[in-house]
């Protein structure tokens, strides 16, 4: 029998750059499962369990925490240790009714939020199709998807919804004037305002103009999402 694919194990100094872990510990880590966020955007639940949450010291510790139903990421338990987190993604501890939100802010990747924010999350639509009926079928950054009537949100706005049960609770759209988080880059983190969004050419993707309180930037829009009008609609994202 042939290899039907490549090698499945990651190397620590493969790891992508914003995972905080120990690169000269031991040669190989828990890499994310195939999923709806590529390896490079995503944590493997099990690393966050261990290495960022220090809620465990190995990974055997992590699969019993998991497999007694102890966390839930958006909602809904998850049992699997290379199930991949991605941003906006929503961690729960419920023994202890803690949750975190993983966004970029400071030096840190997880963020604690409060209770009344705890069953809110923010999704960017990435696709946007027709369905038999009429209806329009939405798809987002993490992955789910969602039929609804109304035809008024566009690719690249932002929905605010409740999770697990995915009701839009508003809409958010992606113009000039609005609110951005940097998800990803040199600026990631960082909350500015659009002042231009510049069209796709042949060579160079959509991009968008921005300003933050000490400099202006250009930058795809695949690396930003909207966030809020006036100001972002989480108080977790709020500038201190």
């Amino acid at each position: 029998m042939v290899r039907k694919s490549g090698s499945t194990k990651l190397k620590r100094q493969k790891a992508p750059r914003f995972w905080d872990v120990r690169r000269k510990d031991s040669q190989f880590i828990l890499g994310p499962r195939p999923g709806p966020y590529s390896k490079s955007k995503c944590y493997p639940l099990g690393v966050i369990l261990r290495d960022v949450l220090h809620l465990s010291s190995n990974s055997n510790e992590s699969k019993k925490i998991l497999n007694s139903g102890l966390i839930k990421i958006d909602g809904i338990i998850r049992r699997d240790p290379r199930f991949g987190v991605g941003i906006m993604d929503l961690i729960e501890i419920t023994p202890n009714n803690e949750a975190y939100r993983m966004i970029p802010k400071g030096s840190k990747l997880l963020v604690p939020v409060k209770t009344r924010e705890n069953k809110k999350k923010l999704l960017k639509i990435t696709s946007k199709t027709s369905t038999k009926g009429g209806k329009i079928q939405y798809g987002f950054h993490d992955g789910k998807s969602l039929l609804q009537d109304s035809k008024e949100m566009k690719v690249g706005d932002v929905c605010l919804v409740s999770v697990p049960e995915m009701q839009i609770e508003s809409h958010i759209k992606f113009e000039n004037g609005c609110n951005v988080l940097v998800v990803q880059g040199e600026n990631a983190g960082k909350i500015g305002r659009v002042e231009e969004i510049k069209e796709g050419l042949f060579a160079l993707p959509k991009r968008v103009i921005l300003t933050f309180e000490e400099k202006t930037v250009e930058l795809p829009v695949e690396l930003i999402m909207p966030v809020g009008l006036d100001k972002p609609v989480l108080e977790v994202l709020v500038n201190e």
